[in-house]
């Protein structure tokens, strides 16, 4: 095991400083997180300490180091299924309700919105695959997955899980959409793969996006956020979604409703006025 490296108050800061300038993400109470994430890092790489791997940092804000900075930082932890109450309630209304109302255009636009490692969204493409049946290759029923992280987007990219991550999966799923291979290892067959298209993006940044969203995955995101950077999040999303979408965050998240527009459905469910 590496040694601890010691941080100051002023490289505290101004790891704290960019991270929420950059990526919306408010570290201000996670001093253990960043020194037990970063010291290993610094000492393997050959890193004096904070202050000369943030010098690198600052000077290229969007350069390697940077990068390992975000990627070593924000938390990518999810699994299959996680909070599934949201993808019963996809299943038994919203998808319901979306294949009656886009029946002429069979075009739905769904994101992903903090993909991190893939789970949530392969889960929301077989969710659809088991709900369409037959019927799915005649709907566009791609998934926007983003995230910050790009060492997260190329290991979802990659669509290989072992047995303990697709041990909650129902066991039709795991015959249906998985291959065993070689290694005990399983990967995901090619159709529930392909429905999926990962992109970094940074939720900071302005929405480029020409195509409204029905259905949005933006969950355990908003907690790492400060209220305003939160309700100008929103907003932008409130934006960018189509009449009547719903929008899932997070089950410890919740939405200040004088501040948002969005309509509250139940408990981390909302929706986009009709």
């Amino acid at each position: 095991m590496l040694g601890k490296v010691e941080i100051t108050d002023q490289e505290f800061h101004q790891i704290v400083d960019f991270i929420k300038r950059h990526y919306g993400v408010n570290l201000e109470k996670k001093r253990t997180l960043i020194v037990g994430r970063m010291s290993n890092m610094l000492v393997k790489k050959g890193y004096s300490g904070y202050g000369e791997y943030m010098d690198k940092v600052l000077k290229n804000p969007f350069g390697e180091e940077a990068t390992e900075l975000v990627n070593t930082l924000t938390t990518n932890h999810t699994f299959f299924l996680r909070e599934a109450q949201h993808f019963d309630f996809l299943r038994e209304v919203v998808l319901p309700e979306l294949k009656v109302k886009e029946a002429k255009s069979r075009d739905l636009g769904i994101w992903s919105a903090a993909a991190s490692s893939g789970e949530e969204a392969y889960t929301i493409a077989m969710v659809i695959r088991d709900f369409f049946g037959m019927d799915a290759k005649n709907w566009d029923t791609t998934i926007l997955a983003t995230d910050v992280s790009r060492k997260a987007l190329a290991k979802a990219e990659m669509a290989v899980f072992d047995a303990e991550q697709i041990a909650g999966l129902p066991p039709v799923w795991e015959k249906q959409y998985f291959t065993k291979r070689e290694d005990g290892n399983f990967s995901l067959k090619k159709d529930i793969k392909d429905q999926v298209l990962f992109r970094y993006f940074n939720l900071m940044e302005e929405f480029p996006f020409k195509k409204k969203f029905h259905i949005v995955f933006l969950r355990n995101v908003m907690i790492y956020f400060d209220y305003e950077t939160k309700v100008r999040l929103l907003n932008k999303m409130y934006d960018a979604m189509a009449p009547g979408g719903y929008l899932f965050i997070g089950t410890t998240e919740t939405i200040d409703r004088s501040q948002s527009k969005f309509q509250y459905i139940q408990p981390s469910v909302y929706r986009k006025q009709s």
